[in-house]
């Protein structure tokens, strides 16, 4: 059975049962309960099995004043900006974390919410719950944040990947032309558009 990366960073992480303490096996999935076409690290005394299943991130198209808000992280080139991202936390429905992750990051408030789509990022495996946020107030971005772009819609530049997708199929749904590029490969703007 091969054991692929993220299986490999599981054992790194989990070498322990959190229950009784006992070292995880490597266990093919029939053994898990499940259809046995992957291999979980799992307790040997059946307590516990790492199952690694995706996490829900939400990601935020926010609109102000008919424009679009990129920011930089501060880990990230001077070049790639992006949506507004974050992990929802226990209680909150989507559109509060959506709301809570905006205010926390950017200062601003939502005015109205809507389902753009869900979107596969598997290379970091997560499942993408993307928005479109028309918002209101004064931005403010929070220490993660190095800096943000407003930008008319016409001259998004959506990339290939997760959120890049979003960012299209809210163009698209809007009658805007859409041309894909490589995350990192330029800007997801056009530096006309910039304010």
């Amino acid at each position: 059975m091969g054991q692929s990366p993220r299986v490999l960073t599981a054992m790194l992480a989990h070498r322990f049962c959190p229950l009784c303490a006992t070292p995880l096996v490597l266990r093919a999935d029939s053994e898990c309960g499940a259809d046995g076409s992957q291999s979980r690290l799992a307790c040997p005394e059946g307590h516990w099995t790492h199952w690694d299943n995706p996490l829900p991130v939400l990601a935020a198209l926010v609109e102000i004043d008919g424009r679009i808000l990129l920011a930089r992280n501060a880990a990230w080139p001077a070049t790639n900006f992006a949506l507004i991202t974050g992990f929802m936390e226990r209680g909150e429905t989507p559109e509060q974390g959506v709301a809570r992750e905006l205010k926390e990051e950017t200062n601003l408030n939502v005015d109205a919410i809507s389902l753009i789509g869900v979107y596969e990022f598997i290379r970091k495996n997560e499942v993408i719950m993307a928005y479109h946020v028309q918002a209101s107030g004064r931005i403010s971005l929070s220490p993660e944040l190095a800096e943000y772009r407003l930008v008319a819609p016409e001259k998004l530049k959506p990339w290939r990947a997760g959120t890049g997708y979003a960012m299209a199929d809210w163009m698209r749904a809007r009658g805007l032309p859409v041309e894909l590029s490589d995350w990192g490969a330029q800007a997801p703007i056009d530096p006309t558009s910039l304010t």
